[in-house]
């Protein structure tokens, strides 16, 4: 993986001008941060297979390093049988789709190691994801409005697919009604989108609760209350996760899931 991840920084680095003669750094965390770093920045652009193969086997090995958490070994809870909660990194979830919170030009976070979901996300699917987005922006010629969903396939993910939706914007900090409604259109169109795809899995991120300031408690009560209404009337999804990242979102959802 070292000879790879050397060649993909390399490589990248030949791509931007500015980082013309770019050294290589000898450290292997240090060389991952900056193939990070050059991979969020760069536009949707195709690159030679031998790039993306070194890519592929850099991103597969820290899979296997992390290893995955399989959606179908998660515990379910209270009284529904198809609900699990988990408080995990969701790149290293193994279901058949998982959602990602996107912004309205779907082609993933440019702003480099930035801890966002869509950051991580794209960072750990490849290249491929931004190529695969910017196909679809290019086909609907214009931005992804709120509260919808489309799918791509996951690529380096250990899931099979990811669920791209874009949550409310609320500046304020204070959600109207319609804001209300629009996330809880976007998890209506996430298991609709994945259902219709065949999954039978699904996890969600805390949609629009981040950088979109969504009030976490308000956000989590219309995420499961949508999860609960939908599986009452389908059956096609037979395991929706509700993956974490902090104590505060765990205890929110636990609380929630248990009333």
């Amino acid at each position: 993986m070292r000879a790879a991840l050397g060649r993909l920084v390399a490589y990248l680095g030949t791509e931007r001008p500015e980082f013309a003669g770019l050294a290589v750094p000898e450290d292997p965390d240090e060389r991952w941060t900056l193939a990070r770093a050059l991979m969020n920045m760069r536009p949707p652009l195709p690159v030679p297979d031998a790039v993306l193969a070194d890519q592929d086997a850099v991103l597969r090995a820290r899979v296997a390093q992390a290893g995955a958490t399989d959606a179908r070994d998660l515990p379910t809870v209270f009284d529904d049988g198809r609900i699990a909660l988990w408080r995990g990194d969701i790149t290293t979830l193994k279901a058949d789709a998982i959602v990602n919170a996107a912004n309205s030009k779907l082609l993933g976070c440019f702003i480099p190691g930035h801890h966002c979901i869509d950051n991580a996300i794209h960072s750990f699917a490849g290249i491929q994801l931004r190529l695969a987005c910017d196909d679809l922006m290019r086909a609907q010629g214009y931005d992804e409005p709120v509260g919808r969903a489309k799918t791509t396939p996951a690529f380096n993910l250990p899931a099979s697919f990811i669920v791209h939706t874009v949550g409310p914007n609320v500046s304020s900090g204070v959600p109207t009604a319609a804001q209300d409604e629009q996330l809880a259109s976007c998890y209506r169109a996430c298991l609709n989108t994945a259902a219709d795809a065949g999954c039978t899995s699904l996890a969600f991120c805390c949609i629009s609760t981040g950088e979109f300031r969504f009030p976490r408690e308000r956000a989590a009560r219309i995420a499961v209350d949508e999860a609960r209404a939908w599986l009452a009337c389908d059956v096609r999804i037979e395991r929706i996760v509700f993956d974490v990242f902090d104590e505060e979102d765990f205890e929110i959802y636990d609380r929630l899931l248990k009333a």
